[in-house]
């Protein structure tokens, strides 16, 4: 036992200090496979020895069960909001020394008033109350005097402790906000998207929501943050000065931000204005603006409060980066990757520092959802160097049938059919062969390391060759002599030899890697693979006859005992984990004259063979559905586990296999929809055979 406890202290330790590089000081000094062995070893070791189990061990961070709702929580101290400066010029910090200075009794002859200067982070605000150490509570502003219990919720987020450091206090209740990273925040809309689900409007919103889930294992979903900047009911620590008592919830573990300042005066409240507004569009998190304290906490005591606002404490912001305008036009760009993209063409309007005329409505579902009409008056947001975004709107304009946006079927650059694949929200062109607009992103698919695999062909190659209209589609690449390489920028005599040859090795490749190579939307590796060893050779696939496919097999849904159900249509499933609407965007692409233009002429440089016989490689993810007849679920699942692959409860796009057994329902539909690969159980086992 004593064996197990120092192994247990140990890990929590080490997983707590690497929990903290990664979310708080994003400096990580392990990979994510290694943090995850950690973790199951202390996950095993607690299963095996339950007297050793601890609220505040980092596998408790998984989330509880859902809550009816949040209960209210009283604060003992109100948790107050602070004036805001409305001056966003010098003026305004000088405006505030000015007060304090009178409210103080100081003259001119007497020393300039220090500060603490920090940024203002744009989150929600919240309460930890730290008992001996320990996270005992967490609860929202609510209105002041009253919260919500998120307890359960803020022990999700990791850069939050559940144990601080060192010689905490008896009782310490700590404020401050949760945030989410632009970075954050933008990934997570990029999986939304990827995933045809609904994109989140700003991090602020998004983090004030998530903290507010009724259930703790959607909070966790979330990459929130959090920094501290100040306090309510505190025993056992007195400090002098604001600033010092930041330092001291550092060195208890907490994150407080990095960028904030003990200043002398207005010149120095002037400065770090200025500094941080420099800053500002570097930073990794949205602010709008600055908040400066009184550093003195007995003159904070003297100065106090008037109607429930802090007299010691100002925000003092800079230009909004939200503004109203009209939309005059609604126009659609073409992407690199062929994605369709309707833009609000704007009256140009002033806001976060630059003229706005543009803003993107990202896809025509999240046009839809915040219902945007010519004419209409909407808000929109800037913030750092995303691009600006119409948030909602304000006032519908005339709604006139003239002005509502339709997604056109041709593409705007190529006149190539357009196709929405199932599963995803956007509408791609289908023309990415020879569509000017993706070019150079469809060169370097073509080259990549799982295509055909041309080393030396990187972006700033691509950008010259297509740049001086050297190459218009990969089949140009194949022309190119060294020669003509030699000419480009940076490329010595040597170099362009090199990728001349790398060129040529690129002259043969199993059928599902140039399949793959062609970038048809919808079509990633395993996609690839199931064309592949559907149709054996290109010449098959090019001429498959698609609607017989779908004749031949039809797919009906069944309920549990296999029966139609009543009154749904009949779904078209051409091949396992095809679904119609990506079948329909293949043989676009394949139909389209251009694109069979330019497969004719790789067909002539490339010579194309059959696709080896898969084998599971280890990392892969399962999900298991229906009733197998020779093992168990459970069988199945630790057979692929014993094997390096992952075994999961549910399919999205990153399941690489789902194994169907008899009555398989709902997710062999979705499997279906998202066209993960669909496996039978004679499968599974040759898989694991071959593995």
């Amino acid at each position: 036992m004593s064996g197990a406890r120092s192994e247990v202290e140990r890990l929590r330790r080490e997983l707590e200090r690497h929990n903290r590089l990664y979310y708080v000081e994003d400096a990580p000094e392990i990979t994510d496979a290694e943090y995850d062995r950690l973790f199951r070893r202390l996950q095993e070791l607690e299963a095996a020895n339950p007297e050793l189990a601890s609220p505040d061990s980092p596998t408790q961070r998984v989330g509880g069960a859902p809550a009816s709702d949040l209960a209210p929580v009283r604060h003992e101290i109100p948790m107050l909001s602070i004036r805001t400066e409305t001056d966003t010029e010098d003026t305004g910090a000088s405006k505030f020394d000015a007060r304090i200075r009178k409210e103080l009794g100081l003259g001119p002859e007497d020393p300039p008033v220090e500060y603490a200067a920090e940024l203002k982070l744009d989150g929600l605000a919240i309460s930890l109350r730290y008992e001996n150490g320990l996270l005992v509570r967490a609860a929202t502003r609510g209105d002041g005097e009253v919260g919500e219990d998120v307890t359960a919720n803020v022990r999700t987020i990791h850069s939050i402790p559940l144990k601080l450091k060192g010689k905490a206090p008896e009782l310490l209740e700590v404020r401050g906000e949760i945030f989410m990273t632009r970075a954050a925040f933008e990934k997570m809309n990029q999986r939304q998207a990827e995933a045809g689900e609904k994109l989140f409007i700003n991090p602020r919103n998004t983090a004030a929501g998530a903290v507010r889930q009724l259930d703790p294992k959607m909070t966790a979903k979330r990459p929130l943050s959090f920094f501290a900047y100040g306090w309510g009911v505190v025993r056992d620590l007195r400090l002098v000065r604001h600033s010092a008592m930041l330092d001291a919830f550092e060195s208890f573990g907490l994150p407080v931000e990095r960028h904030r300042q003990a200043v002398q005066g207005a010149e120095g409240l002037i400065a770090y204005h200025g500094e941080i507004r420099e800053r500002r569009e570097k930073l990794a998190f949205d602010i709008d603006g600055v908040v400066y304290k009184v550093n003195d906490l007995d003159a904070q005591a003297d100065l106090g409060f008037v109607a429930r606002e802090p007299r010691w404490a100002v925000a003092h912001k800079y230009p909004p980066q939200e503004e109203v305008t009209e939309v005059q036009a609604i126009e659609v760009q073409v992407g690199r990757t062929g994605t369709l993209t309707p833009v609000a063409k704007l009256k140009p309007v002033f806001v976060g520092g630059v003229t706005v005329s543009n803003a993107t409505l990202h896809n025509e579902d999240e046009l839809r959802r915040k219902d945007v009409w010519v004419g209409d008056t909407v808000v929109i947001r800037r913030a750092g160097d995303v691009i600006p975004e119409i948030v909602n709107v304000r006032t519908p304009g005339p709604r006139r049938p003239q002005d509502r946006f339709e997604m056109p079927t041709r593409c705007p650059v190529c006149d190539s059919p357009v196709a929405r694949v199932a599963g995803e929200a956007a509408t791609r062109c289908t023309g990415g062969l020879y569509c000017k607009a993706q070019r150079k992103q469809t060169l370097l698919h073509f080259a990549g390391r799982r295509a055909m695999d041309i080393e030396g062909l990187g972006e700033k190659i691509v950008d010259q060759l297509v740049e001086r209209e050297l190459v218009q589609n990969p089949a140009d690449l194949y022309a190119l002599e060294a020669s003509t390489l030699a000419t480009l920028e940076r490329m010595a005599e040597k170099s362009a030899e090199n990728l001349k040859r790398s060129i040529d090795g690129a002259r043969s490749a199993e059928l599902n890697r140039f399949i793959y190579a062609l970038g048809m939307p919808g079509v990633g590796e395993e996609v690839a693979k199931i064309l592949a060893r559907h149709f054996g050779t290109l010449g098959a696939l090019r001429g498959a006859d698609w609607p017989k496919l779908a004749a031949d097999k039809e797919g009906v849904r069944k309920d549990n005992a296999g029966r139609k159900k009543r009154g749904e249509p009949l779904q078209a499933v051409p091949l396992e984990g095809i679904g119609p609407e990506l079948s329909e965007s293949i043989q676009k692409f394949l139909d389209e004259p251009h694109n069979r233009d330019v497969i004719d002429r790789l067909e002539r440089e490339v010579t194309v063979s059959a696709t080896a016989r898969p084998v599971a490689e280890a990392g892969k993810t399962f999900v298991l559905t229906g009733s197998l007849a020779g093992m168990t679920r459970d069988e199945a699942q630790a057979a692929l586990e014993a094997r390096g692959h992952k075994v999961s409860s549910s399919v999205s796009k990153k399941t690489d296999y789902v194994v169907a057994g008899a009555d398989a329902g709902a997710k062999l539909e979705r499997a279906r929809a998202l066209g993960v690969p669909v496996i039978d159980e004679q499968e599974l086992r040759r898989l694991l055979k071959d593995d």
